[in-house]
């Protein structure tokens, strides 16, 4: 399902958070989306799934503006995995990712058969079915981070919208989320501070600065020494990888240097 972020811009007491984006992600493409704290990232992720209002512009999801059609109708088709892990939910793990079926549900409709295969599938997927009946609110970060994927996987969407997914998690589990999502085939937009990791699995990259759109395109041609100076003011060197060719940054730190 195609998503397109048309000429949009947030005001907020007096700020532009975000200028004038415009931005089409095709049907099942991985788009990544960086640029340092304060670039308006995260406040044009919200603008997508309808928690801050755009202050012009439009959001379309599959030609139809997200804004003037029903929550449920956007629910079902569209899923956020937020920064945030979601609040202290006194619900059990298997709750909370069963929340992911409500969209698809009337009113005070139990689980059927197919939603608690969709659920036990999502529990597994994200490696947590051992936490099925473990209070989510007593997890660890990471293990919340990962409900909270499995939550969003249980909504079956066509398009996903992930604020900084791997936060929390250790690299093995940033793996396994990542390759998770990229292997859906669904739409996704993926905010990551990580160029390494959004240069391995995005189609293409965006970068931010300022609320603006300063860079769109292949990881290849985003991600080179001259945007990272400007934009994140360091000095990094960007080479390819021999066997996968994607982009590495290395960053140099007086005379050492650090793997971004």
């Amino acid at each position: 399902m195609t998503l397109i972020v048309d000429d949009v811009s947030v005001r907020i007491g007096g700020r532009d958070l975000v200028r004038q984006v415009s931005l089409e992600v095709a049907e099942g493409e991985m788009l990544g989306l960086a640029g340092p704290n304060g670039a308006g990232k995260s406040t044009l992720l919200r603008t997508l799934y309808r928690s801050r209002k755009p202050t012009s512009g439009r959001v379309l999801l599959d030609g139809e503006d997200v804004w003037h059609m029903p929550s449920g109708w956007v629910a079902r088709r569209l899923a956020a995995v937020l920064q945030e892990t979601g609040g202290d939910f006194e619900l059990s793990v298997y709750d909370v990712v069963a929340m992911g079926r409500t969209p698809h549900k009337r009113a005070f409709d139990g689980d059927n058969a197919a939603d608690k295969a969709i659920i036990a599938d999502a529990l597994e997927r994200l490696d947590v079915a051992g936490l099925a009946h473990a209070p989510f609110d007593r997890l660890s970060g990471g293990e919340k981070q990962r409900v909270l994927i499995a939550r969003a996987l249980a909504q079956r969407p066509t398009t996903m919208v992930l604020d900084e997914p791997t936060n929390h998690l250790d690299l093995r589990h940033q793996l396994d989320a990542l390759n998770l999502v990229r292997g859906l085939g669904v739409t996704a937009v993926v905010a990551l501070h990580d160029l390494n990791m959004a240069a391995a699995f995005c189609d293409r990259i965006c970068v931010m600065d300022a609320g603006q759109v300063v860079a769109l395109g292949t990881p290849a041609d985003v991600l080179t020494p001259a945007l990272l100076a400007e934009v994140y003011r360091v000095d990094a060197e960007v080479a390819l990888h021999p066997e996968t060719g994607v982009p590495q940054v290395t960053l140099r730190t007086g005379g050492s240097r650090v793997t971004n």
